[in-house]
């Protein structure tokens, strides 16, 4: 299987695009838990442009009905991520001074358990909690300071490539940011 290169920029140019409206090719899910775990979804898909079809444990979307729960669920999008070994993204956790534009954070602010997937979209300076910006859905936001959050737990994902499952075949080239 070939590894590619995780395009952050296009993951970015989604989230800012997106962050403060939705993608009419995705459902959104905030009044049934949460878009936020979609959101991320979408823009590591845009960095990545690979969906891993495994029924069950991989990370797809294709509708509100036909999706895995790695591609909304907060607890399993964290499992895909780092425990991938087949085609798609793939990643793995990593302290704050690790990461980069494109990534990852997973937040438990009023719950004792992880519930909140933001995505990085910028970092002024050296990676902390008020230098790293990030975007989100469910409390639509765009270029939030990290430290804003009231943080009881944090754990951040790097994503660290893209597996391409038959390299003979041309892939398909991350989406674009839609313009609206």
């Amino acid at each position: 299987m070939e590894i590619r290169p995780y395009d952050r920029e296009a993951a970015v140019a989604y989230a800012h695009q997106w962050a403060y409206g939705r993608n009419p090719d995705f459902y959104n899910f905030e009044k049934i838990g949460g878009d936020c775990t979609n959101f991320a979804s979408q823009c590591v898909y845009a960095g990545s442009g690979v969906m891993n079809y495994t029924p069950v444990y991989g990370w797809y979307y294709i509708s509100a009905n036909d999706r895995t729960a790695s591609w909304t669920g907060v607890q399993y999008f964290y499992n895909f991520m780092t425990g991938n070994g087949g085609a798609g993204p793939f990643g793995r956790e990593v302290s704050i001074s690790e990461v980069e534009p494109g990534d990852v954070v997973q937040l438990a602010t009023n719950q004792p358990q992880y519930h909140h997937t933001p995505v990085i979209v910028a970092i002024r300076g050296r990676p902390s909690l008020r230098s790293i910006l990030v975007a989100a859905h469910s409390y639509d936001v765009d270029n939030r300071p990290l430290g804003s959050y009231d943080i009881k737990k944090i754990r951040f994902i790097h994503i660290e490539g893209v597996r391409w499952q038959n390299p003979k075949t041309p892939p398909e080239p991350p989406l674009p940011p839609v313009l609206v």
